[in-house]
Order: C-alpha cells, then sequence, then structure tokens
C-alpha cells in the first residue's frame, strides 16, 4: 500500500482478534500493534518487513524471519495496515558531501569560489580516470621492429629477426657508407660491375660480391 488511508489500524486489529485463535497469537498480535503505534508516533515511517522484524525481535515479540511465513499473515496485514495509515515514508535527505562541508567553512566568498572551482575540476578528472581504469587494456609487444615469429608445429613460438633489425643505427650507417659511391669516390674507390670494391689502379680491396653483400643486409635500400 502507498497511499495514506482513512481505516485506522485499530480497526483492523479488532477484525484480525476477532478470528479467534490461540491467545498467544492474540497476545502478539496486540504487542505487534503497540509496537507500530510506537513507531507512528516516533515519527519515522517505516514499515518495511525487514524493520518491523527487527524492533519485534528486540521487543521479543518473534522472529523477524517469521514474518514471511504463510502462518503469520495476519502480523503482515497489521503492518500493511499501519504503512496504509501513515502514508510514504518521508524522503531521506540527500547526502551532503565532505566537500561541500569543507567549502561552506570558507567564509571569503571568492577564496570559495575558487576552491569550488578546483574541486570540480579534481572530481572531472577522477571520474575520466576510473573510466580509463576501466576500458584501458595495455598489451606490451617486447619483439624487436623487424622481428617475425615461427613456430613449428607443437613447439613454442619464436622470434626470428631479420639480419637488418639487430643492426644498431651507427653500424647501419656505418655499411650504408662502405658501398657508397661518393664515400668510395673520395678515397680513391670504386665499386666494379660484380659488386667488388677496387682501387684507382684496379686492384681489388674487397672481393666480388661485396657491396651486394651489404645493401642485401640492410635490405637493399641503398642504390649504387
Amino acid at each position: 500500500m502507498n497511499g495514506m488511508t482513512d481505516i485506522h489500524p485499530d480497526a483492523v486489529l479488532e477484525s484480525l482478534l476477532a478470528k479467534g485463535g490461540r491467545s498467544n497469537r492474540r497476545n502478539n498480535l496486540a504487542k505487534m500493534h503497540e509496537l507500530c503505534r510506537k513507531q507512528h508516533e516516533a515519527g519515522p515511517r517505516e514499515y518495511s518487513l525487514p524493520a518491523i522484524g527487527r524492533l519485534a525481535e528486540a521487543a521479543g515479540i518473534m522472529k523477524g524471519r517469521a514474518l514471511y511465513n504463510a502462518p503469520s499473515a495476519d502480523y503482515r496485514a497489521l503492518i500493511e495496515a499501519w504503512a496504509a495509515y501513515a502514508g510514504p515514508a518521508a524522503p531521506k535527505p540527500p547526502k551532503t558531501l565532505a566537500s561541500h562541508e569543507y567549502l561552506m567553512r570558507i567564509e571569503d566568498p571568492a577564496i570559495r569560489s575558487i576552491m569550488q572551482a578546483i574541486i570540480a575540476e579534481r572530481d572531472k578528472l577522477k571520474a575520466q580516470l576510473n573510466v580509463l581504469k576501466a576500458n584501458t587494456q595495455v598489451i606490451v609487444d617486447r619483439r624487436s621492429l623487424g622481428a617475425t615469429v615461427s613456430a613449428a608445429p607443437g613447439a613454442q613460438p619464436v622470434a626470428v629477426f631479420a639480419p637488418s633489425a639487430q643492426l644498431t643505427p651507427s653500424e647501419r650507417e656505418a655499411l650504408q657508407k662502405a658501398v657508397s659511391a661518393d664515400y668510395l669516390e673520395e678515397r680513391g674507390l670504386k665499386e666494379g660491375s660484380h659488386g667488388e670494391i677496387v682501387n684507382e689502379r684496379g686492384r681489388t680491396v674487397f672481393e666480388v660480391g661485396f657491396a651486394r653483400a651489404v645493401r642485401k643486409l640492410l635490405g637493399n635500400a641503398i642504390p649504387r
């Protein structure tokens, strides 16, 4: 029952007692009725079964969980009569945030306004951080660039590195210079038709295939 009613719970109690039954039942109904009356006089309009059950158990009338049993239908009817007579429970006042109480203690309006803006920004950032924590999944790939994964049937995957991926920047730069036409020319060298490096007299300094091997190592990125 949600709305108020003009039917007084006293009338409901009388009708329940008129059904007869054991004296213990009649006594407990009267005690439950008095408990609900005190609840009404105290002010709070809380007549839910858990709330009344706790009070009834504390008063030694009956176990709170017994109100949910089929034989306790008369007790529930009495409690519902009081709930309808009292009307809806008064809404609970909104909970005051600790930050609001802190702001209210600041007497200077200007400083209070600044602190309010700071607290609002803090709350906004905390909300954004919570969203990130809930939705962010970080995957760390520790494999070096240029690595491929190879796995034989039934074996653990193994990272296979391309030769060029194993070079440091300084090593790569040194090899690039070694087969650069300008670099060779400055030193009186040149590349032969088969990738060998020869000096001005035509003598072989680096054997056939040297320049080609360097370019393959670098990924064929260096033109002749």
